[in-house]
C-alpha cells in the first residue's frame, strides 16, 4: 500500500490496460483491467451516461496498487444495450450483479461515480454478499432526486470546471449511450427512492465530492453520511463533478487510505 497523502511515483507511466468481454443476460459487456493480475481488486462504476474510457486517469493511479477493472454497464460505452434495457436504476444494479459474479468479484472494493454511487448502494443493500468496501464519489439521487431538467442544467454548469481533454472522452461516451436512455435511467431516480435503503447498508462506505461540485448538494452529502451507520465524507479541494478525472490522485490517496485502514482493523 502507498504511504498515507503520498503523491509519491504519480508521474510513472503505468499500463493502458486491457479490455474484457463476457455475455451476460444476451448483451456483450465489457471491462477494462488496469495492473497486476495478483494485487487486490477495485471495481469502478461509471455514471449516467459514462464510459470506462472516462476513468483512464484515476484508473491508472489506482493501478499502481491495485488490479483495477473499470466496468461498463450495458448500453454504456462497449458494452451492448437494448431500447428496452436498462431503464431503471434496479436494471444497472442486476446487470453489476451478474457481472461481478461472472467475473469472481464478489466481495472485492466497488467505487461507483455519479449515478454509480447510487448503483453500488443499491447493490449493498440487495446483493450484500456481493458488495465489499464502498467508495461513493460524487454520488447523484442520494438521497435528493432532482428534476431530469434539473440534472440536465447542474451538469452543464459544472462543464467548465472541468479539464478541456476530458470534454471530447465525455462526448463520445453521452452519444454512446444515446438521449434515451439518459432520459429514461435520470427519470426512474424519482421512483427509485434510495433514502430507506440508506440505514440499511451493511458494509463500509467513504463519500468523497469536490468542493467546487455544482452538482451536489452538500446537504445531501451530509444526510448521506448520517443515514449510512460509519459512513465516512472526503472533499476534494477544487474538484468538480468529475473529481475522478480531474483529481486522479487525490480520490486514489483517500481510496487507499479508507481500504487501508479497513485491512488494519
Amino acid at each position: 500500500m502507498p504511504p498515507r497523502r503520498s503523491n509519491a511515483h504519480a508521474s510513472r507511466p503505468t499500463s493502458p490496460g486491457r479490455s474484457v468481454f463476457c455475455t451476460l443476460a444476451g448483451l456483450r459487456t465489457h471491462a477494462r483491467v488496469y495492473g497486476k493480475e495478483h494485487s487486490e481488486h477495485i471495481v469502478i462504476v461509471p455514471g449516467l451516461g459514462c464510459a470506462s474510457w472516462m476513468y483512464r486517469r484515476l484508473a491508472r493511479t489506482l493501478a499502481r496498487w491495485r488490479r483495477v477493472w473499470v466496468y461498463d454497464p450495458p448500453g454504456h460505452g462497449f458494452s451492448a444495450g437494448r431500447l428496452d434495457y436498462p431503464v431503471r436504476i434496479e436494471q444497472l444494479t442486476d446487470h453489476l450483479a451478474l457481472w461481478l459474479v461472472a467475473n469472481n468479484l464478489g466481495g472485492v472494493a466497488l467505487l461507483g461515480h455519479s449515478l454509480g454511487g447510487e448503483v453500488i448502494i443499491d447493490l449493498a443493500v440487495r446483493r450484500p454478499d456481493l458488495a465489499g468496501p464502498l467508495i461513493a464519489c460524487a454520488p447523484t439521487g442520494i438521497p435528493e432526486n432532482p428534476s431530469v431538467a434539473r440534472q440536465f442544467w447542474r451538469l452543464l454548469s459544472d462543464l467548465p470546471r472541468e479539464r478541456p481533454g476530458l470534454w471530447p472522452f465525455g462526448l463520445a461516451a453521452y452519444c454512446r449511450a444515446g438521449p434515451l436512455r439518459f432520459f429514461q435511467l435520470a427519470r426512474d431516480q424519482d421512483a427509485h427512492n434510495t433514502g430507506p435503503l440508506l440505514p440499511r447498508v451493511g458494509c463500509p462506505v467513504l463519500v468523497i465530492d469536490g468542493t467546487a461540485d455544482p452538482v451536489i448538494r452538500t446537504w445531501t452529502l451530509e444526510e448521506l453520511t448520517q443515514a449510512i451507520p460509519g459512513a465516512r465524507t472526503v472533499q476534494v479541494v477544487g474538484g468538480g463533478h468529475a473529481l475522478t478525472d480531474s483529481h486522479p490522485t487525490e480520490v486514489a490517496m483517500h481510496t487507499l487510505d479508507f481500504l487501508q485502514d479497513l485491512a488494519g482493523r
